[in-house]
């Protein structure tokens, strides 16, 4: 009888421990051994030389400015003027740019390039053109890119950009971001940026720009809207974020749509067709010789392809996420190249979205299916292990022998159930900062010191900020598209109502129908309509970026109402937390 208690008790603790290992995505992982992690930490910190702050010659007439914020920009000196790809975060980072290409050339500027939507590569424009009208380039997906997500998924993705670049560490815990020194764009920085009115659909855009041939690709890879700028004159390729010196970001932690990681494969190869003699990534420093760069992107693109190819052959074995990660590994010819060490994008994160992308969230368990909810599932696990008091306990005795995620794991239960528990938090935080300072990868490190000073009480994150110049240039189409997902459910349950928006000075017009929780947008006028509103476009979204108050608005005759104020204010009112 004692032996069958004493193996019950043995099921029902290994149990207990399965159980919360999987609370988390990153499962019951090991830790490191300390030399090693000690290693990988140094090797970041060496890994910042990459980003040294200069102005490099590539050849005659094609600069890069480097280590000036998170992603490089190019400058193309042509006969009559000169061409700008891709122009820094924020107006502050791109004005010291301007200046050390200002005292390379006097040439006016005669277009800018985007190679993508990505904050980093576009926030900075109104530098270079000043108050001039400036030819932009860009695939015609771009803004439709930028415009996303700046409307609908800005508010996460901002949070978890901020820590995933480590914005706001302390000073000393900022080793660099992995594909540049740091980003400097924050709620302090002034976002700007011109949207392009040259774009192309097709494969290649062939332009001659200040005497200079270019080659504009499509080239997806990191997003689906990149281009690479090719210069055939020169042998010179301009990578965008398809290549740079680190394992890619087949998958970024701060939340983005599925990368279609083969797309990013055919992509590489029409890089490498091209025999290149200078290759210059929009991160880290250029590469030269046409032999390397041709074995440089051959190695890239073979170690997407493994990744892929090994992630789906495992999971056509039946292999779950979690069993993935500990299976699928580079090759060491491949895992050794310095430019495909894990300071940014991490293997086991892309095999995570390569399963996801093709499968979906459901792991092929039926346990999954209809898990307990978490509030309910703490209790139970708390009750388990003898209550919230001796859950903390383990969490304490974990947290000194060093065993970190484990207390991660625990203090997460006790958070669950109680979210401010200082003691709960103060564990939590100081292991988020153990394991940030044992991190090869600075997205990891940065994302667990941030969190670590969340926990603390000493950040809180705020919106990104966006000023009128930078509201004013979202269209219409944009905001109201990114009004649907902010509709509060429980003001809206029983609500039928329907809303006109007219905007004389841009001759559009917007129908947006509460109907029960779902708001139904449609970018024409109701044919009837519970309220309308007529108002300048700018003035509606300054009030939709929450700039401008719209009973100031109302009071100054910017916005005719029908229907009734009280009404009209209300029915907005369902847009809001």
């Amino acid at each position: 009888m004692r032996s069958t208690i004493l193996k019950d008790t043995v099921r029902v603790w290994i149990l207990i421990s399965m159980s919360v290992c999987i609370l988390i995505i990153t499962g019951c992982s090991k830790e490191k051994p300390a030399t090693v992690a000690a290693d990988e930490d140094k090797e970041l910190a060496e890994h910042t030389k990459e980003f040294k702050q200069d102005i490099i010659k590539i050849t005659d007439g094609v600069y890069a400015a480097i280590g000036y914020g998170l992603a490089n920009s190019i400058l193309i000196e042509g006969k009559d003027g000169v061409i700008v790809v891709d122009v820094m975060e924020s107006v502050e980072a791109a004005m010291p740019v301007k200046k050390a290409f200002d005292k390379i050339t006097s040439k006016p500027l005669k277009a800018l390039i985007y190679t993508h939507y990505h904050a980093d590569h576009v926030f900075g424009a109104s530098v270079f053109t000043g108050n001039k009208k400036i030819d932009v380039y860009s695939h015609e997906k771009t803004m439709e890119e930028l415009d996303r997500v700046t409307t609908v998924t800005q508010e996460v993705t901002y949070k978890r950009a901020m820590r995933m670049f480590g914005t706001f560490l302390k000073e000393g815990e900022l080793e660099n971001c992995g594909i540049g020194p740091f980003l400097k764009f924050n709620d302090r920085t002034t976002m700007s940026y011109i949207r392009p009115d040259r774009t192309f659909s097709g494969d290649i855009f062939k332009v001659n720009i200040a005497g200079i041939n270019l080659e504009l690709i499509h080239a997806p890879g990191e997003t689906d809207d990149q281009i690479v700028v090719w210069i055939p004159d020169k042998k010179v390729l301009i990578a965008a974020d398809n290549f740079y010196k680190s394992f890619p970001n087949l998958y970024t932690i701060r939340g983005t749509r599925y990368r279609d990681v083969l797309a990013w494969v055919r992509s590489l190869d029409k890089m490498r067709s091209l025999n290149a003699d200078y290759l210059i990534p929009c991160h880290s420093r250029p590469v030269s010789g046409a032999g390397t760069i041709y074995e440089t992107l051959t190695d890239y693109r073979d170690a997407i392809q493994f990744v892929h190819d090994q992630t789906i052959r495992g999971i056509n074995r039946g292999l779950t996420p979690d069993k993935l990660v500990e299976t699928v590994r580079l090759p060491q010819h491949l895992s050794d190249k310095p430019y495909l060490r894990e300071y940014y994008g991490t293997v086991a994160w892309s095999v995570r979205n390569i399963y996801n992308g093709y499968l979906g969230w459901f792991s092929g368990n039926s346990t999954d299916l209809n898990p307990l909810p978490l509030k309910e599932r703490a209790e139970r696990f708390a009750g388990l292990a003898g209550g919230k008091k001796a859950l903390l306990e383990h969490a304490g005795k974990a947290g000194a022998k060093g065993d970190n995620q484990w207390v991660l794991e625990l203090t997460d239960i006790l958070l669950a159930l109680e979210p401010d528990m200082r003691e709960a938090l103060d564990l939590k935080a100081s292991s988020l900062r153990r394991l940030g300072l044992l991190q090869g990868n600075a997205n990891a490190r940065n994302y667990y010191l941030s969190q670590a000073i969340e926990a603390e009480g000493n950040l809180k994150l705020s919106k990104a900020k966006i000023d009128k110049e930078l509201a004013h240039r979202i269209p219409l189409a944009a905001i109201f598209n990114g009004m649907s997902v902010k509709l509060n459910p429980d003001k809206s349950s029983d609500i039928d109502k329907t809303a006109g928006f007219y905007f004389p000075d841009t001759k559009e017009a917007y129908t947006v129908h509460v109907r029960r929780g779902v708001a139904v947008i449609e970018p024409i006028f109701p044919q009837k309509a519970d309220i309308t509103i007529t108002i300048v476009s700018n003035t509606w979204k300054e009030i939709a970026a929450k700039l401008s108050n719209p009973a100031i608005a109302l009071a100054k005759g910017d916005v005719k109402i029908e229907g009734g104020i009280i009404n009209a204010v209300n029915f907005l009112g369902l847009f809001s937390d």
